[in-house]
């Protein structure tokens, strides 16, 4: 099992210059993670069928079954190709993800470097001097060494970096800087995975609520759903401690490859719910001449940030890559896995469109026929979705551990890993049942950190990786582009998530399919 750690203990040699300081530091930051590595080679890693299935199933989640009221937002012709687009631009900046990682863990002479080492050793070894400087200020426990002080400047704590002193008033303005290029990385990957395992909570508790509470009112013949309000006889906080324990042995599972099965088992569930909703949706589809092309601009916004949410899987690409056998091959199975997933999102959204028109619901399953056939697929979907659980909460789990580990006695370890893993399962159910409307709170938290993770810091991370080695014109404007359009998504989804929140409670939302008010 592959450890990976994205902080660092201190490295007791003091270093020359800072030179030779953020060198110590890129070798000390590595120290827990170095210890925990061994190459995926040697402890057979996981094969192309095996990372296609964990590839397929980290991006189908719940927000896949929002699509056809985002294609509503959009416009039937607009939709469509700004879904594309969207998706072209991610997997691109998978791909920018990617080449930084393997150049950076070349650079330094690493079997490989996670998302939020790259962040770190790309400032820490690019030849801006300022960059530079700021990223070994990270280590603020050891900024001023009494060796590095000049004499001559008494009175001034500083660092000698060429000749050059850097004033302590200076560090202090630059602090929370130093700690957002640190840490952004790693704390929108645990909030963003952690916010889609809360949401996955909410999801499977929600429809096993349906099923249960439906049972009186579902019927054997396959007729057009009619709205139902139904009083909830047990409160949904009762479903979600009951799926609490199976969801902690859930995620004692540790080894990828073991969680290879139940990705295929959740992939079979997820596969079977699918064929089911465009078995119904293909059938005796209207005529979409009466669809609008194009929606308002206000609407769009709406479709922005959805689209942008439904992409779940970009804090999985590295992990995914690093436990393969042959590394060399992911970018053959994430080309073909990826587009895979963009042809299911587009037909998905615009067939269900197409099919429901102006009564397409926040969730595709509220317009599904309301019979023992297609309330299989809330059972099916959300089996898959209790399996994708453990493939999300793998990302934040090996951030954290680690560092938990590193902390305590050999002795100890196995028991504080399971304690943790517990404590994060129990932290993404209590967040499930306090915080109300919970899908929207997530929403504005996966907009913003997910438009981040995939479309500014990916840029951000090549400009700086690169730049030294003469890169041409088109591509700085074509990373500039890319960030200052994920920017934009951020606004979106945020305005999102905030528009969502002012309408009254029984208002349809992205990621519920409740019909109880």
């Amino acid at each position: 099992m592959l450890k990976i750690s994205l902080l660092a203990r201190d490295n007791t040699s003091k270093p020359k210059s800072l030179d030779d300081g953020s060198k110590s530091l890129s070798e000390s930051s590595s120290s827990i993670t170095s210890e925990r590595i061994h190459p995926a080679e040697e402890a057979n890693g996981l094969s192309m069928m095996q990372t296609l299935i964990h590839l397929l199933k980290c991006n189908i989640g719940t927000g896949l079954l929002g699509l056809p009221l985002a294609m509503k937002n959009a416009g039937l012709l607009v939709g469509p190709f700004s879904l594309l687009a969207i998706g072209i631009l991610t997997v691109h900046c998978m791909v920018i993800l990617l080449n930084c990682a393997h150049h950076l863990s070349q650079r330094l002479q690493k079997t490989f470097v996670n998302y939020g080492e790259a962040m770190m050793y790309s400032l820490e070894t690019c030849p801006n001097a300022w960059l530079r400087t700021h990223s070994v200020w990270g280590r603020w426990p050891r900024l001023f060494p009494k060796s590095q002080c000049h004499g001559k400047q008494k009175g001034n704590n500083c660092l000698k970096n060429k000749n050059k002193c850097i004033k302590n008033n200076s560090f202090l303005l630059c602090l929370p800087l130093l700690f957002f290029l640190r840490y952004t990385v790693s704390f929108l990957l645990i909030t963003t995975q952690l916010g889609f395992c809360s949401v996955y909570f909410m999801f499977m508790a929600d429809n096993l609520q349906q099923m249960v509470e439906e049972v009186h009112v579902t019927s054997k013949t396959c007729e057009p759903r009619k709205i139902l309000v139904l009083t909830p006889n047990v409160d949904i906080r009762f479903y979600m401690l009951t799926i609490l324990p199976f969801l902690i042995l859930l995620v004692f599972i540790q080894n990828l490859r073991v969680l290879s099965i139940f990705s295929t088992l959740a992939n079979i569930t997820t596969l079977g719910s699918m064929a089911l909703i465009f078995q119904y949706i293909m059938q005796e589809i209207p005529d979409p001449r009466n669809l609008p092309l194009m929606a308002s601009w206000k609407t769009f916004l709406l479709f922005f940030g959805t689209a942008i949410f439904t992409f779940e899987g970009v804090g999985m690409v590295l992990p995914l890559k690093n436990q393969m056998k042959h590394p060399q091959q992911f970018s053959f199975v994430l080309y073909w896995g990826m587009s895979l997933v963009i042809v299911l999102y587009i037909c998905l959204g615009t067939l269900g469109y197409m099919k429901f028109g102006s009564n397409t619901q926040a969730s595709i399953t509220l317009n599904l026929p309301n019979c023992w056939l297609y309330q299989s697929v809330k059972l099916m979907y959300s089996i898959g979705i209790f399996f994708t659980y453990a493939l999300q909460f793998h990302v934040p789990a090996e951030i954290i551990i680690p560092v938990i580990i590193s902390q305590v006695s050999e002795s100890w370890a196995l028991f504080a890993d399971l304690s943790v893993r517990t404590a994060l399962v129990c932290l993404t159910c209590v967040s499930a049942i306090l915080i109300p409307r919970l899908d929207l709170v997530i929403s504005l938290v996966g907009s913003v950190s997910s438009s981040a993770l995939a479309l500014i810091i990916p840029p951000f991370l090549e400009l700086i990786t690169f730049y030294p080695e003469d890169m041409n014109c088109i591509t700085i404007v074509k990373d500039i582009m890319i960030s200052i359009l994920g920017l934009l998504g951020c606004v979106f989804g945020t305005y999102q998530a905030l528009y969502e929140l002012t309408q009254p409670i029984n208002h349809s939302v992205a990621n519920s399919t409740g019909v109880y008010a």
